[in-house]
C-alpha cells in the first residue's frame, strides 16, 4: 500500500552550509513551498543573495509495512541540493527545477532529522549560470514522505511516475493503440492495467510489465476545442498503484504550412511564461499556476512555451486539460559550459521521463540562445548532437526545437541539429525596425523552403508608470508596446509557415541584472505586471486579436 505524507510544514531554515546536529530552534520558521530570494530575487542589484541555505525538520518514524520502503519525494531544490538524514548525507541532485527520490529506509530511528542544503550559487557545471532572469534558490516546491509496500512501482528512476502510456493513432484518427508500460521495484508476478474502465494484466519480467490496449473508437485530445483526458491506472498485488493521464492526438510541424494537429491546420499562437511572482518568487501554489493559465487562456492562446526549465507538475496538468500546446525546455541558456554538459543531459533525462505523459508537450527544447555569450564551437555542438540523440532514444513521438538568438548566422551548423528550429528577434526593441523582422522572416525562407522555423521570442519593455502620446522605440510606454505588438500580429498573421508563435512575455518577471525602464532586477516584457494585478494595454490586444467574440465579449478603452 502507497501512503503519501505531506512534508511541507514544520520546517527551519537559515543561509548556513553547517548540516545541525538537532533541529535549530534559533533558525527562522518556514512553511514550503519556499525561496530565500523572494524579495531580494526581485530587486536586483547588489542586495541579490546567492549561496548555500539549509533546511531542517525533525520528523518521527513512519509506519512500514514488513519489508516496506520509506522515500522522500523533492519536487524542486534549487539549484543542487544535498540531502542528510540523522547525519548521514544520503543525497546530491544537481537542477533545479525536476523531481528526484531518496529512499531513507535504512537509516530512520524513532526520530528523525532531515536536513537538506541548496545552493544557488555560482559554479561551472549546473545549468542555468548566466541568463536574463533571476536563480532563485530553496524547497521552492514542496516535499513528500512516501512509504509503500515491499514491491512498490519504481519511485527512484529519474523520479518518474513509474508508468507510461505513449498511444498511437491509426491513420484516420478513428482508433489508437496505447502501449502501457510500468516499473516495479521488489517481487512481483504481474501489473493490473485498467483504462477507462478496461482491464488487462501484464507479467512483470526483470523488472517491467507491458501491455498494448485498443481504443476503438478513440476520442481525442484535440486542443483548446477538447482536451479529452484518458487516465491509465496500475495495481500490484501489494495492494500498490499509480496512475496517469494521457491523451491521444498527432502532431505535424509543416515548413510551408505551419503546425497540424490530428490531421488539420492549427496555427499556434500564444506567449512564454516565466514561473515566478512578485512577493512570492518561484515559491508557488497550485492557486497561483491556475490563475496564470486562466489568463493564458483570456487571450485566446492556444501555446505556451515554458522557459527557460521544466515547470512545475501541477502547471504541466492545467496545460492537458486547458488544451494549451507546450513547448518544455532544460535551462541550457546564454553561455556554454565545457563542464556542463553531463548536466544538461541528466536534466533532460528528467524533463523527458518525468514528463513523456502530458499530451500538452509537442517538443523538447535543446537550448536557448547559446551563442549569445560565444561562438558555436565544437564542443557546443557535440554538446547538442548528444541532447538531440538522447531525446529520440527517451521519446521517438515528439521532435526537438531550438530557439536561437537573433545575432545567429542562418547558415549556423547549430541550425541543423534540432528537428524543428525557432529564431529569438526583437527588431523594433533592442536593434533595428519593426519592418525586419517581416524581412528577416521573408529572406529565411527564401533561402531555407523546407526548414521548418518558428518564432520563439518577440516583444518590448512596459512600464505602466510611463504613457506618452508619441510612442516611440526604447521608451518603455505601454503605448509603444502596443504599437510593437499590432506590427508583430501582422507580421505573424503573413506567415502562416511558422509552426509556432510566443511572444515576450506574458507576464514581467525578475531578472535580477536589469536596471531600466524606472524598475530594478525586473523584465518588463510581460503583458501583465509581475503581481498579476495590471493587464496593460498590449493584454486587451492580444485578447482582441486572438479570443473568441461570441464567449468573451468585451471593449477596453
Amino acid at each position: 500500500m502507497r501512503t503519501i505524507t505531506d512534508f511541507c510544514t514544520g520546517w527551519r531554515f537559515a543561509k548556513t552550509a553547517s548540516v545541525p546536529a538537532a533541529l535549530p530552534e534559533s533558525w527562522e520558521a518556514v512553511t514550503l513551498p519556499h525561496t530565500g530570494n523572494a524579495v531580494d530575487g526581485q530587486d536586483g542589484g547588489n542586495d541579490y543573495w546567492r549561496g548555500t541555505a539549509m533546511y531542517a525538520k525533525a520528523f518521527a518514524r513512519p509506519a512500514l509495512e514488513e519489508n516496506g520502503c520509506a522515500v522522500l519525494e523533492f519536487l524542486g531544490a534549487a539549484m543542487t541540493a544535498k540531502v542528510w538524514v540523522n547525519g548521514k548525507k544520503l543525497a546530491h541532485h544537481e537542477g533545479g527545477f525536476s523531481t528526484f527520490r531518496v529512499d531513507i529506509t535504512d537509516v530512520l530511528a524513532e526520530e528523525n532529522l532531515l536536513c537538506v542544503s541548496v545552493d544557488n550559487g555560482e559554479n561551472d557545471r549546473v545549468y542555468p549560470q548566466k541568463a536574463d532572469f533571476t536563480f532563485y534558490g530553496g524547497l521552492y516546491r514542496g516535499v513528500n514522505l512516501i512509504t509503500v509496500s515491499a514491491a512498490h512501482f519504481a519511485l527512484l528512476q529519474n523520479g518518474t511516475p513509474g508508468i507510461h502510456a505513449p498511444p498511437k493513432l491509426s491513420e484516420d484518427l478513428h482508433s489508437a493503440e496505447v502501449t502501457v508500460e510500468a516499473w516495479v521495484e521488489g517481487s512481483a508476478r504481474n501489473v493490473k492495467f485498467s483504462i477507462n474502465g478496461k482491464t488487462q494484466d501484464a507479467a512483470v519480467m526483470d523488472g517491467h510489465a507491458q501491455t498494448v490496449f485498443r481504443l476503438d473508437p478513440v476520442h481525442l485530445w484535440d486542443g483548446v476545442d477538447d482536451p479529452y483526458l484518458y487516465t491509465v491506472l496500475a495495481q500490484l498485488e501489494s495492494g500498490d498503484e499509480v496512475s496517469a493521464r494521457f491523451g491521444c492526438r498527432t502532431i505535424r510541424m509543416d515548413p510551408g504550412q505551419g503546425f497540424f494537429l490530428n490531421g488539420r491546420s492549427y496555427p499556434l499562437r500564444g506567449a512564454a511564461r516565466h514561473q515566478d511572482r512578485a512577493g512570492l518568487g518561484n515559491a508557488l501554489t497550485r492557486k497561483e499556476h491556475q490563475e496564470d493559465i486562466e489568463m493564458i487562456k483570456e487571450i485566446g492562446a492556444n501555446t505556451v512555451r515554458l522557459a527557460h526549465y521544466q515547470h512545475a507538475q501541477e502547471f504541466y496538468d492545467l496545460c492537458d486539460e486547458a488544451g494549451l500546446i507546450v513547448w518544455a525546455e532544460i535551462p541550457y541558456i546564454t553561455q556554454h559550459m565545457p563542464n556542463g554538459r553531463a548536466n544538461t543531459l541528466s536534466q533532460m533525462c528528467e524533463l523527458i521521463t518525468q514528463c513523456y505523459n502530458h499530451p500538452s508537450i509537442v517538443c523538447w527544447g535543446l537550448s536557448n540562445e547559446i551563442t549569445a555569450s560565444g561562438t558555436a564551437d565544437e564542443d557546443l555542438l557535440e554538446n547538442h548532437r548528444q541532447l538531440n540523440a538522447l531525446c529520440h532514444e527517451l521519446d521517438a513521438t515528439r521532435p526537438t526545437t531550438m530557439a536561437y538568438v537573433f545575432m545567429l548566422e542562418t547558415d549556423s551548423p547549430l541550425i541543423d541539429i534540432a528537428d524543428v528550429g525557432s529564431y529569438n528577434l526583437y527588431f523594433g526593441w533592442y536593434i533595428g525596425e519593426l519592418s525586419q523582422n517581416d524581412s528577416f522572416f521573408d529572406a529565411y525562407h527564401a533561402k531555407f523552403p523546407n526548414c521548418c522555423f518558428g518564432f520563439s521570442e518577440y516583444g518590448a519593455d512596459a512600464n505602466p508608470q510611463f504613457q506618452t502620446n508619441t510612442p516611440d522605440k526604447g521608451d518603455y510606454t505601454e503605448q509603444y508596446q502596443c504599437v510593437y505588438h499590432e506590427h508583430l500580429l501582422q507580421c505573424i498573421e503573413q506567415r502562416p509557415y511558422l509552426w509556432a508563435t510566443h511572444l515576450w512575455n506574458l507576464f514581467d518577471f525578475a531578472a535580477d541584472g536589469r536596471d531600466e525602464g524606472g524598475k530594478n532586477g525586473v523584465n518588463q516584457k510581460g503583458l501583465v505586471t509581475m503581481d498579476r494585478k495590471l493587464k496593460k494595454d498590449a493584454f486587451y490586444l492580444y485578447k482582441a486579436a486572438w479570443a473568441d467574440p461570441v464567449r468573451a465579449p468585451f471593449v477596453h478603452i
